[in-house]
């Protein structure tokens, strides 16, 4: 009886975590809706307005002037590391640390041995990771995806601009998520500040093609007040990227979790019959043995 009561306290309790990952995956998948729904409206908005600093920026006179878009030798580099506040969402996290990590061991070797590396993480997992193992974290915005909104983001995307603009650091850095699809994120490395404009590819002065624009004020003044607000809606995307991510790294792992869940209770059930069947078998014949041996 001792075996049959196991399997049973396994099967109930199999039973209750496949009830749970079930719960979490339906959850996942409404907030992966809505923030999907969100990102792909957000992604022609940052896109046609990034096209239009670039050709700002390709004919402004001055646009090399600009604080945000000066190139500096690389000395001091911050790094904006994004995850999540919690875990269940298989390698979400997992990835992008390591991403980092390799980043600032390998990439900026140099600058690590001077200890002009430095973190802002953003989501409790990257933050408990850097702060345990003694990287410089200078700050942690882990409250920002408890409300992200732009209105919240904005203001720490101001900072990371101070920060650059005071020569504070040479190069920022975004390290996230970009969601694809749900079953699929792109870990990517993103360069935040300084703001280099693309050229076209290969276009002479003759072939270039600028856009139409009539301006009201100058160019550089617009350049003046475009670049900030581009660098929010850059910062703001990446959030949402990542977010939109973690529902779908989420909903695929409770999904995972909730299928070996099952399969876990078929093979307990079947595991349960078995001994319960045998059980039964071996009281027959004992049964049937004693009434043997009272007939002799």
């Amino acid at each position: 009886m001792s075996g049959l009561k196991e399997v049973r306290i396994r099967i109930a309790s199999v039973k209750s975590t496949e009830q749970i990952t079930s719960a979490m995956k339906m959850v996942a998948a409404s907030k992966l809706r809505r923030a999907q729904n969100a990102i792909l409206k957000l992604r022609p908005y940052a896109a046609k307005l990034r096209e239009i600093m670039q050709n700002l920026s390709a004919s402004a006179e001055d646009s090399s002037e600009n604080e945000y878009t000066k190139v500096r030798k690389t000395e001091r580099i911050l790094l904006v590391v994004v995850t999540s506040n919690r875990g269940l969402c298989g390698a979400f996290n997992t990835n992008i640390i390591k991403l980092a990590v390799d980043r600032i061991t390998n990439t900026y070797m140099a600058q690590n041995a001077n200890h002009a590396v430095e973190l802002v993480t953003i989501g409790k997992k990257a933050t408990d990771f850097f702060r345990k193992r003694k990287y410089q974290v200078i700050d942690s915005w882990d409250d920002l995806f408890d409300s992200l909104t732009y209105e919240t983001v904005a203001p720490k995307a101001s900072m990371l601009m101070k920060l650059f603009a005071d020569k504070k650091y040479d190069r920022i850095e975004l390290i996230y998520n970009q969601f694809k699809n749900a079953a699929v994120q792109r870990q990517m490395i993103e360069q935040y500040l300084p703001l280099v404009p693309e050229k076209p590819e290969k276009q002479t002065n003759l072939h270039r093609v600028e856009a139409d624009y009539i301006f009201e004020p100058d160019k550089e003044t617009i350049l003046q007040e475009l670049i900030p607000k581009t660098l929010r809606i850059q910062l703001f995307k990446a959030l949402l990227d990542s977010f939109a991510a973690e529902m779908g790294a989420r909903m695929t792992a409770m999904h995972q979790a909730t299928e070996n869940a099952r399969q876990l209770l078929k093979d307990l059930r079947i595991s349960y019959n078995k001994a319960r069947q045998n059980q039964i078998t071996r009281e027959i014949i004992e049964i049937v043995s004693g009434a043997e041996a009272l007939k002799g």
